[in-house]
């Protein structure tokens, strides 16, 4: 066997892909957020096990024989958050963040909880004019802001900063895990909502394609927020906020590579996954297959 035969019947894991360097079509930053957090946690440990995760998830799809070996991401590290607020957070990770965007065909955040999803909308577009965002989330976080800024309220934050409701799709709401003023806020704005209930009778991809039809119509640009606690709880149970009833990790992986293959998408984000609450690194190994299926899907650009 030469050396080059060796080489080939290496594994080769998706770990191995965030090497490249700044000129990569592909970036990844770190954004540990752990403050204002509705329900207290450790989300800030979650980019570094995320990281950790990917070691364990090969490059290879054996169902559809696509390899990502040729695939490569830039990994820009971790936004220093320790101990502050959505508020003073915005500023850095909207900075670091941007200079991504602007560089890369396909930024990825990883958070932190929810609240890093508003400077990351803002991060594609300040003025908010051309943006479109698309949610995968139980909730609607549409808390209200005057008491300040929380995971379960960047929605809602992004509507006073001037992101048109009509931009806005959310995919999974969850029955009996929101509040009836939020699904009104929703309506009246004029926010696309789909609720797990039609996700389960229609398919995940097929309300996503309804999505990506009404935003893509609208905006330039599109920003993907892949809240975990979406998926059925007892299959992520690394996700505090998670419900019984919610997606199957199967439609999660089917969502991530329709939003990878879709040329509008140019950055999203993967949110409230707590370590803390993680049994036997199930959600964990969620997280890292949910990047592999979002790199199999832009590779079909």
């Amino acid at each position: 066997m030469t050396s080059g035969d060796r080489a080939e019947k290496q594994w080769h894991s998706l770990a191995g892909l965030l090497s490249a360097g700044p000129d990569a079509p592909i970036a990844l930053l770190g954004a540990p957020m752990a403050g204002g957090a509705v329900t207290p946690g450790e989300c800030d440990r979650a980019p570094t096990v995320f990281r950790s995760a990917l070691k364990r998830i090969s490059t290879y799809d054996v169902e559809t024989g696509q390899e990502l070996q040729g695939l490569s991401a830039h990994d820009a590290g971790d936004v220093a958050l320790k101990d502050l607020s959505p508020e003073t957070s915005f500023a850095p990770i909207a900075g670091a963040f941007s200079a991504l965007t602007d560089r890369h065909e396909l930024s990825i955040l990883i958070g932190g909880n929810n609240a890093v999803t508003r400077p990351g909308v803002h991060s594609v577009d300040p003025r908010l004019k051309n943006v479109g965002l698309i949610t995968l989330d139980a909730h609607f976080d549409l808390r209200d802001t005057s008491a300040g800024l929380l995971n379960g309220n960047p929605v809602q934050a992004l509507l006073d900063d001037g992101l048109p409701g009509a931009h806005i799709a959310q995919i999974g709401i969850a029955p009996f895990a929101n509040a009836a003023y939020m699904h009104e806020t929703a309506k009246a704005e004029g926010i696309s909502v789909y609720t797990m209930g039609e996700c389960h009778s229609r398919g995940v991809e097929a309300v996503l394609a309804d999505a990506f039809e009404t935003i893509a119509a609208r905006c330039d640009r599109i920003y993907v927020d892949f809240d975990i606690d979406v998926i059925e709880r007892g299959l992520a149970p690394g996700a505090p906020g998670a419900r019984p009833g919610g997606m199957t990790t199967t439609d999660f992986f089917h969502a991530a590579r329709a939003v990878g293959a879709h040329s509008k998408v140019c950055a999203v984000d993967l949110t409230e996954f707590d370590p803390a609450c993680d049994v036997s690194d199930i959600t964990a190994l969620v997280a890292g297959r949910w990047f592999g299926e979002l790199l199999a899907g832009f590779q079909t650009r």
